[in-house]
């Protein structure tokens, strides 16, 4: 009889957890791992362009040597960051991790503005491999960035609603820090429109 009530207890409490969502913050937080770990992988292929693009770019001898430097300085920085699993845990360590690699970016889209000036470079099919290249991996970036986001949208949403936040405190799960928009003031900025006529 002792044995059937022990059963019974276990069952109760397996029961307990899986109706109070602990299941599922086992699994969504499987999932934003996961999603984090593309979304790692995919800048490191970014990351792993920049020295093919700055070696084929430096070929062009009049090429600007302050672009090149800082796309040079920003992938340092980018590279830099030790990433660990408790950066997902850490705003400001996600922050800092999130501001490198929007530095990069940055860096990489000034240097193909500017190459749009040097013919030469264009015409370079190596340099135009390298480009499709890097705008294929800013894609793969934006798909990975956004299955991660939604990941910790549906894990913050179940660690904030009842009666689930119950269980996020007794375990002590937190909500995850995400991505957000590098230059949120500045597009929350209404444009300035002047439909005046221009003084001759």
């Amino acid at each position: 009889m002792t044995m059937m009530k022990r059963w019974l207890l276990i069952l109760a409490a397996a029961l307990s957890l899986s109706g109070c969502g602990y299941n599922q913050f086992q699994s969504l937080d499987e999932a934003s791992k996961s999603a984090w770990s593309e979304v790692l992988n995919q800048y490191q292929r970014r990351a792993d362009l920049v020295p093919n693009i700055v070696a084929t770019v430096k070929g062009e001898a009049s090429f600007e040597q302050d672009t090149l430097t800082k796309v040079i300085e920003a992938r340092a920085k980018a590279t830099s960051i030790q990433v660990t699993p408790e950066t997902l845990n850490n705003p400001e360590a996600f922050n800092k991790f999130q501001q490198a690699q929007g530095e990069l970016s940055s860096a990489l889209s000034r240097l193909m503005v500017v190459a749009e000036r040097y013919p030469e470079l264009k015409a370079n099919q190596a340099f135009r491999d390298l480009r499709v290249t890097l705008e294929g991996t800013e894609n793969r970036i934006t798909v990975a960035r956004n299955r991660y986001i939604q990941t910790v949208q549906e894990y913050n949403v179940l660690a904030r609603s009842f009666p689930t936040n119950i269980t996020a405190k007794i375990f002590s799960y937190q909500p995850k820090p995400n991505f957000s928009v590098q230059n949120e003031a500045q597009i929350s900025t209404p444009p300035t429109v002047d439909f005046s006529a221009p003084k001759k």
